[in-house]
This record gives C-alpha cells, structure tokens and sequence, in this order.
C-alpha cells in the first residue's frame, strides 16, 4: 500500500515525525509531499498567484512553497509515479474540531485527496488543557495511531469524503477508547481580536480563540475529546443543503 503524507505544519513539523511512525507500522512505500513552512488556517486555499517551487529533501520526501492543497497537488500531478492509497495528514499540531475544520489546512490537504478520488485522513493531537506555548505532546496520537487507523485503511469510502481524527489531550494511558461522531459546532463569539502597538507606534492585530464553548449534544467530536476519547469524524464534500432545496426553488417558480 502507497501511502502519501502531508500535513499543514511544514515539512520539519514534529507531527509529521510521528505520523511517520504511524504510517511505518502500515507500509513500507512511503511519500512525503508537505509546505516548507507553517501554513495554519490556510484552509483549502490553493496558490494561484505566485509560482510553486519544489524541493527534494531526500529520497520520496519533498516539500513545496505553498499550502496544503498545493502540496496534495504537487504529489499527485508531479512527485509520485503512481496515485497513492492512502493519504494522511498530520499529525497536526492542535485541535481540528467542529466547525474549525473549515479554516484547518490538515483537513483540507484531506479534503484534496478526497477530491482526487484517493482515500485519505486528517490527524490532530488536542494540546493539553494547560498552556504550555509551543510544546504539544504527541503521546495519545503516537500509541493510539495505528490502532485508529487499521480499521479504515481496508474499507472503500464513500465518493468525495474523508475521515477526521483527533486525539485528546492525556496521556496514551489515560484515553478512554474510540468514538465514531458527528462534526459540532463552537460559539462564534469565542473568536477574539487581540490589538496592540509594535515597537514603531504602528498598531496591529492578532486573531485568538478563548476556550472552546460547544453546542451541547453527547455524539459529537467536541464532547469525545472532552472526554478523553478519540473522535473519528467522517466528513463528506457536497454542501448542498437537501431539504432546502424545494423550499428556495418555489421562491422562484411562476
């Protein structure tokens, strides 16, 4: 099985170190096609101004100056021989829950595959609950990886879907097992705008979260990593809004 890996942290990111780990226990034909740097929040943009620069690292890992989706994009269409099975992205470095999903680079490089046809799997590792700046112990993720993966490698997923992983924020012994849940939704006022002056005088702005509040609910992937459990999420890419659809179209009917 050939398995591509990416992730939205860049090619030196300590997630992607273990997600080559994880990957190791599945196969032995591994690529690696990831951003040269950190490119969080970036979503499912793709780079269309600007050109693309491709870098061989060393045999089958390579990086490339742009987002997540370039990177898919560069893999597919440039460095592998041949489609992959499988892509992975992650491990990344923070939570990729509910409808942060649609700012998340993690999930979009996930959400590329998917629209290539290709099986793939976002991983996120929730920091602790203490601010510790910079450090996210990857523990649950690097025990639990594999695990969580197996039963999703050797099944066929439905057209244009994907599936999100996040591993909360204990230690590996200390998770409570696997849950399979929906997408949740937090509060948008948690979003927060942080203004402040630089060592110019020139003011400027820095985009925060205050902790999560979620919609409440016992089957969804905010309330599984809040209580210890791994959340799978299976996510699919047709947002049309079905029931809605007869209702707007009588809005403009004769």
């Amino acid at each position: 099985m050939r398995i591509l890996l990416t992730n939205d942290d860049g090619i030196n990111a300590p997630g992607l170190y273990v997600l080559e780990k994880i990957a190791a226990k599945l196969s032995d034909d591994i690529w690696i096609c990831a951003p040269s740097e950190e490119q969080s929040g970036a979503g499912h943009a793709l780079t269309l101004t600007r050109p693309v620069r491709l870098r061989e690292h060393a045999p089958r890992r390579f990086s490339v100056t742009g987002t997540p989706t370039d990177a898919v994009t560069m893999a597919l269409k440039k460095v592998l021989p041949e489609p992959p099975d499988l892509i992975l992205s992650g491990v990344n470095r923070g939570a990729n829950l509910g409808d942060d999903i649609t700012y998340s680079g993690t999930v979009s490089a996930a959400m590329e595959g998917a629209l290539a046809g290709i099986r793939s799997i976002a991983l996120s590792q929730v920091p602790p609950r203490e601010d510790m700046g910079n450090t996210v112990p990857f523990d649950a993720a690097e025990a639990w990886g594999e695990r969580v993966l197996r039963p999703l490698v050797d099944r066929e997923f439905a057209t244009r879907s994907l599936i999100n992983i996040n591993f909360p924020p204990v230690v590996a012994e200390k998770v409570k097992g696997i849950r399979v849940v929906r997408q949740g939704f937090h509060d948008y006022a948690r979003g927060s705008l942080v203004e402040s002056v630089d060592p110019r005088g020139f003011p400027y702005y820095w985009f925060g979260l205050h902790p999560m509040e979620h919609t409440p609910g016992a089957d969804t992937d905010l309330e599984a990593i809040a209580g210890d459990y791994i959340s799978v999420t299976p996510l699919h890419l047709d947002l049309t809004h079905d029931a809605e659809l007869g209702r707007l179209a009588g809005r403009y009917e004769p």
